[in-house]
């Protein structure tokens, strides 16, 4: 944080109040020459109206010729604070009168820093302006003095003079040269720049406050936070959250950190959960697998099977139709020994049978493609039951249907009623001395359920994955072991699926899944 202090804070704030520091001196340097000039302009403007007034007011004694009251009135306002000296000089150098009385009727030395102003040239300047006949000048004494040359010009008045006469063809008859002291000015432009001076100190100090102020405030603290944030991240703590929020680009982006520390968290705990449960997800999908190659082995082995038994069925069935034609006829004529009449009804009835087998083959092998129908399910059970309840096997059985509302779907009403018989009589099989057959009814997102449970003696486990096959009964010398093949297959054609549950000695529950929506190829068949 140290580093950022100075990074940031520091440096900003020294680097501004340096560019300020630069601008104020720019500022002041300039304001100080303008108001130098100003003030020197209205010093020598108030400097030549000094002069002029001087003249002005001695003019009507200089014609009369009473020097002595001239000189008078020169010497009473030379004796003004701030004048040095007022001079009289006339047209030749000499001066005339001075306020310093070392002076009168001394030569002016036209090579001094007084004169150099009109006599820098080989001719005297006679006309020029007021700051044209202004110099700045050190005295021997170390002060620093404004000094303004006066041209006395010869009038009309002046050469008519009864005082004395000047030749009309003079134009300058002398100089009134007032030199006055700079150090009122001097003291003034001091006590200035003093001042600026104090007000940019006072202004660099609180410029440099408010910046540390508000550069800590705005973007050092809300910098430190996401320091310490990035830091927190850096050792994998994704709990926390930047404390303080401001406003502005520096608010977005601690609104985008802590969104970005939310979906890391997010994803720290997803990876972990499924760190977790990937066992349990690789079993599950292990089983899935089984399951589906358990139904692709099942689904081949039906297909080989219906193929094999077709060609024997067909081989079968005429010649023992032949046998049962012939063992009618012997058993039903009038000179069969009476002792042969029970041996040829046991011919008859076995020969029976082993049409009844032939007959499943065939049925099973030319199962034909659905011709699918809205149709209501509930009706068809009732349908079905209403066919095996005043049979001899159901006297026993108690039924109890608990059906859903069920919205009618796309089947082929004698296939799925053939499922529900097979199903049932099934039941009725497994319950000898009586029990209770319930249909339950109902629908999920996808799919309608037909669940028919007895309380029969249930399946062995080890029997459970074989039902569905082909000739596998668990039936002692009953049926052909192919309804639930049949029934498997047919359910599979309008794209369900059939599930078991046992428990030996406890009963069975058989599960048929419906599609509420058939698969598109068979809607187009339709």
């Amino acid at each position: 944080m140290k580093a950022l202090r100075l990074s940031l804070l520091t440096k900003f704030t020294i680097t501004t109040c340096i560019l300020v520091l630069g601008v104020m001196a720019l500022f002041a340097y300039v304001n100080l020459r303008t108001l130098k000039s100003l003030w020197l302009q209205e010093a020598v403007k108030d400097v030549d109206n000094l002069s002029e007034t001087i003249i002005r007011t001695t003019y009507y004694q200089m014609l009369e010729g009473d020097r002595d009251r001239v000189f008078q009135m020169i010497d009473e306002v030379g004796g003004q604070e701030g004048i040095e000296h007022i001079r009289l000089v006339n047209k030749d150098g000499m001066i005339i009168f001075s306020t310093d009385g070392t002076e009168t009727h001394t030569m002016l030395d036209k090579d001094a820093a007084a004169c150099n102003v009109c006599h820098s040239e080989a001719t005297p300047i006679s006309h020029t302006t007021s700051m044209d006949r202004s110099r700045i000048f050190t005295e021997p004494s170390g002060k620093e003095v404004l000094g303004l040359a006066k041209g006395i010009y010869n009038e009309f008045q002046c050469s008519n003079a009864t005082c004395h006469a000047h030749s009309g063809e003079s134009k300058l008859l002398g100089v009134l040269d007032v030199t006055v002291s700079l150090e009122g000015m001097r003291e003034r432009i001091n006590i200035y720049r003093q001042s600026l001076a104090v007000f940019t100190v006072l202004l660099l100090m609180l410029l440099f406050t408010c910046l540390w102020v508000l550069t800590r405030n705005l973007v050092v603290q809300p910098v430190h936070h996401l320091l310490r944030q990035t830091r927190k991240l850096s050792r994998g703590e994704l709990e926390g959250q930047i404390e303080v929020h401001p406003g502005g680009e520096l608010g977005e982006l601690a609104d985008a950190f802590d969104e970005m520390t939310v979906n890391l968290r997010t994803a720290r705990d997803e990876s972990k959960e499924w760190a977790e449960t990937l066992e349990a997800r690789v079993e599950e999908r292990t089983v899935e697998i089984k399951k589906m190659q358990q139904r692709l082995v099942h689904s081949e082995k039906l297909a080989s099977v219906g193929e094999l038994v077709a060609g024997i069925a067909h081989e079968v069935n005429n010649p023992l139709t032949g046998i049962l034609v012939f063992s009618t006829m012997v058993q039903e004529h009038p000179d069969l020994a009476p002792e042969l009449k029970n041996d040829m009804k046991t011919i008859v009835r076995e020969t029976q049978r082993c049409a009844e087998i032939v007959r499943g083959l065939l049925e099973f092998s030319r199962q034909s493609p659905p011709q699918m129908r809205m149709e209501a399910v509930n009706r068809l059970l009732d349908k079905t039951l209403m066919l095996v309840e005043n049979q001899v096997s159901f006297h026993n059985i108690r039924i109890v249907r608990q059906y859903g509302d069920l919205q009618e779907i796309l089947v082929d009403p004698s296939q799925i009623r053939q499922v529900f018989m097979n199903m049932v009589i099934n039941a009725s099989q497994a319950m000898r001395e009586g029990g209770t057959l319930t249909i339950t009814t109902g629908m999920d997102v996808d799919h309608l359920f037909i669940m028919i449970s007895d309380t029969g003696s249930g399946i062995r486990p080890e029997h459970l994955q074989k039902i569905f096959d082909p000739f596998f009964t668990t039936k002692e010398h009953e049926g052909t072991g192919l309804g639930l093949s049949v029934s498997y297959g047919i359910v599979k054609s309008h794209g369900g699926n059939i599930e078991v549950r046992s428990r030996e000695g406890e009963g069975t529950t058989f599960i048929v899944l419906l599609p509420l929506h058939p698969p598109e190829d068979q809607e187009t068949e339709n």
